[in-house]
Formats: structure tokens, C-alpha cells, sequence
């Protein structure tokens, strides 16, 4: 069986990166040129997430969609179990997003290169990259884009739902007063484990929330009461659906 999986795993790894090679063009090339251009670059992303579930049978179930306006920029906030959240998150939602991304995984090689365009990489060691990065995300909100953050700061590998959640998000939300949107994503590290590059076929499903409307000041205790909220809703999800 492990001899199967590995097999299994180097031909899903290879289509992923055949797929980014053959649409990797067409998602950087239109990116550089404004609203338009980024609607399509999106398009092509959301195909070659779709092509490769399709050709290395994983599938997507996505619910919960109706919570979603179009023309609402929201703080997506969601629970990180899997490097294969990567794919999922852009074909799951239907607006063209920016993500908040670890540092390390610029480094992978072609993907992130073609990710930069639409991701804000952040050093969480450092203070100074935490919050250039949170002024980067704000700028983009300001501009009217939806963003995407993982609050537990790293891939979760314990037996607990969530991690505590670090306090960032919330800033934002309170600070430009977008809705947070949690988004509970179920399955992905049965497909592919957190520190493993070994998969197997399966399905990923994905459930959005009612959004989380900010109080209106910023001081500590809203920050507190807001992060509690989200974090209890995200938990409520994820036991619920899994």
C-alpha cells in the first residue's frame, strides 16, 4: 500500500507542476494588468485547481456559498490542517483574493514564484514583516479585494480543531471594518498530512459561515471578544462537519 501511495503521490506532484508550467502564463501575464486582468488570471487558477483534482481524483464539496456578496470584500479566516489548502482556497471562493502566506513557501519552486503575485509573504519571527505585512493586507482591503488568513499562524498537526489564534485579523477587521467570513475546510490533511509530500484520492469539503461583523473601536477587549467569536464559530463548524 505504501508503495502504491508513493507512486500515486509522485504522479499527482508531477501533474500539479505540469499544469502550473502549461497555465503559468496565462495567471502571471493578465495579474499585471488591473481589474480585468486579475479576473482572468483567477479564472486560470481556478482551472488548474480543477483540472488537477480532476486528473489525480480528489474532489471538492462546497457549501455555504449565499453567505457570500460579490462585491464585498471580506477577511476569510479558515483552519490550516494542509499544504493542499493551497488549491482548495482559491477554487472555493468566487472572488479574486489576496492571501497572507508564510515566507517558506515563496521558496517552492515555480509555485511560488507564481503565487507572489497574489500573496503577501510574512516572517511571523519577525515583528517588523508582521506588520508590513498587515499594512500590505489593509491596502488591498482598502482597495476594495477580499484577503485570506490562516489566524493559527501555521499548519495544525494536533488532535485539538483549532490553535489559538494569533491577534492580526482581527486588528484588521476592526481597523477597516470588513467582515470576517469564517471558512472551515474538512478533509484536506486526510488527502495529504502535514510534513508529508505523500497523498491519496479523497474528498475535501469546504463550508462558509454567516459573516462577523467588527465593533467599531479598537481597543484590546474588542480585539479579544471579536477573535473569541471567530475562533468559536470556526470550532463550532468544524466539529459540526467533521
Amino acid at each position: 500500500m505504501k508503495f502504491i501511495r508513493v507512486v500515486y503521490s509522485i504522479y499527482a506532484i508531477l501533474v500539479f507542476n505540469i499544469l502550473m508550467v502549461a497555465l503559468g502564463v496565462f495567471i502571471l501575464v493578465p495579474s499585471f494588468f488591473p481589474p480585468k486582468g486579475v479576473r482572468l488570471s483567477f479564472f486560470f487558477i481556478r482551472l488548474w485547481a480543477r483540472w488537477w483534482a480532476l486528473l489525480v481524483g480528489i474532489r471538492f464539496q462546497v457549501e455555504g456559498t449565499e453567505h457570500i456578496e460579490a462585491d464585498q470584500a471580506y477577511i476569510y479566516t479558515f483552519n490550516h490542517r494542509s499544504f493542499l489548502d493551497a488549491p482548495v482556497i482559491p477554487m472555493a471562493i468566487p472572488q479574486e483574493i489576496r492571501a497572507l502566506g508564510k515566507k517558506e513557501l515563496k521558496k517552492i519552486p515555480l509555485f511560488g514564484w507564481v503565487i507572489s503575485q497574489f500573496a503577501v509573504w510574512v516572517d511571523r519571527k519577525s515583528p517588523e514583516s508582521r506588520e508590513k505585512s498587515i499594512q500590505k493586507l489593509m491596502q488591498f482591503l482598502s482597495e476594495g479585494h477580499s484577503i485570506v488568513v490562516a489566524p493559527e499562524g501555521t499548519r495544525n498537526d494536533s488532535d485539538r480543531p483549532l490553535l489559538p489564534f494569533f491577534n492580526g485579523a482581527f486588528r484588521l477587521a476592526i481597523e477597516t471594518q470588513t467582515p470576517l467570513l469564517p471558512m472551515a475546510v474538512i478533509g484536506s490533511e486526510k488527502v495529504m498530512p502535514k510534513g508529508s509530500l505523500l497523498m491519496w484520492p479523497g474528498t475535501v469539503r469546504i463550508y462558509f459561515s454567516a459573516p462577523i461583523l467588527p465593533p467599531t473601536n479598537l481597543h484590546k477587549e474588542n480585539i479579544a471578544a471579536l477573535k473569541e467569536k471567530c475562533f468559536n464559530r470556526l470550532e463550532a463548524m468544524i466539529l459540526t462537519h467533521e
